[in-house]
C-alpha cells in the first residue's frame, strides 16, 4: 500500500522532527556549557575550540532540518557530521568486549549510524511540502 500525499507529507516532517530533536538538544546543551563539550571533544583527540562549530552545527543543522530548510543539502551535511561523531566518540571497536563500556558505546554507534540513515533517506526525499522548502517549491 503506497502512502497518499498527506500521509508521505506528515511522515516527512515527524521524521524531520525525530531526526531534528537530539541535534537540537545537543546543540542546546553544548551552548549551556561550553567548557564541559570542549573537555569531551578534548578527551578523544580533538581540538578543544571545535566545540563551537559542532553548536553551530548540531543547532544550526537541527533548527534546519525542523523547518525544512535547505533540506537536502543540510540533510547530507548532518548524515556525514553524524558518521563522524560515531567514529571519533563511539569507538566499541577498540574496547574489549568485556570493558563496562563496550555496549554503551556499540549502542550509541550504531544509533549513530540509523541517524545518518535517516538523514540520507531525508536527502534522497526532500522535506516535503509541509515545510519550508515545500512552501518554496523546491523538492
Amino acid at each position: 500500500m503506497m502512502p497518499n500525499l498527506t500521509q508521505s507529507n506528515a511522515a516527512l516532517l515527524v521524521g524531520r522532527v525525530l531526526l531534528a530533536a537530539i541535534f537540537i538538544l545537543g546543540g542546546f546543551q553544548k551552548l549551556m556549557d561550553p567548557p564541559s563539550a570542549a573537555g569531551y571533544i578534548s578527551s578523544v583527540g580533538l581540538p578543544a575550540f571545535l566545540v563551537y562549530p559542532a553548536i553551530l552545527a548540531e543547532l544550526g543543522g537541527g533548527l534546519l532540518i525542523l523547518v525544512g530548510f535547505q533540506t537536502r543539502l543540510v540533510a547530507l551535511f548532518m548524515a556525514l557530521f553524524t558518521l563522524f561523531l560515531a567514529f571519533m566518540f563511539h569507538k566499541f571497536f577498540v574496547l574489549d568486549a568485556k570493558d563496562p563500556m563496550f555496549v554503551f558505546q556499540f549502542l550509541n554507534f550504531y544509533k549513530n549510524l540509523g541517524l545518518a540513515g535517516g538523514f540520507l533517506a531525508l536527502f534522497v526525499a526532500g522535506a516535503g511540502e509541509w515545510s519550508v522548502d515545500g512552501a518554496r517549491g523546491v523538492e
